[in-house]
């Protein structure tokens, strides 16, 4: 027997054992959404990458399941951030989740998109720790408010700031006293 991809070279006393393909991102998100149809409401595959629209509510048990899966195994939230569309944009505000897995090599994106009226989303620190940093630094720049999160505060502006700095109608040259006159 020859060894290839599929195969191991078959030496005395061994078995030639094959090797299962593993699942792309975008059969995983598929497989998934197969499963749970109300986990995950699109499915955008777009310059190699894929990213998986996913209601508010759901967050947390698609991240458990994405990082506990076997096939998927995204062990890594590589980031966590925030996105304002724009004022004349509904849903206004995005919070996109950057998977990796670091056995599987593989990259995925979940968003979450949130009306301008309500901007909570459920934490995901359960899942990943490093969630904690990230949510903090999208609640202050942003204002999304992650629900359930350990210590919800501002991470990078002072305390008595007015206003979430990156929010598309945030003043250019921000709010008295921080104005650069």
């Amino acid at each position: 027997m020859t060894a290839g991809p599929e195969n191991e070279q078959v030496s005395q006393g061994q078995t030639a054992t094959m090797s299962t393909p593993s699942l792309t991102p975008s059969q995983l998100v598929t497989a998934l959404q197969r499963k749970q149809s109300h986990w995950v409401t699109e499915i955008i595959e777009a310059y190699g990458e894929v990213t998986a629209v996913v209601p508010r509510v759901h967050i947390v048990d698609v991240c458990t399941a994405l990082k506990s899966g076997a096939d998927a195994k995204f062990d890594f939230l590589a980031d966590l951030c925030g996105v304002d569309r724009g004022v004349e944009e509904e849903p206004r505000f995005e919070v996109n989740y950057h998977l990796f897995s670091t056995t599987k090599h593989h990259r995925l994106r979940l968003k979450v998109l949130l009306n301008e009226s309500n901007v909570h989303v459920p934490t995901v620190t359960g899942v990943w720790r490093t969630a904690n940093w990230h949510e903090r630094e999208t609640f202050d720049l942003f204002g999304v408010v992650f629900d359930g999160h350990p210590d919800l505060r501002r991470i990078l502006l002072p305390d008595d700031w007015q206003g979430y700095a990156l929010r598309k109608d945030f003043p250019l040259r921000g709010y008295e006293p921080y104005s650069l006159k």
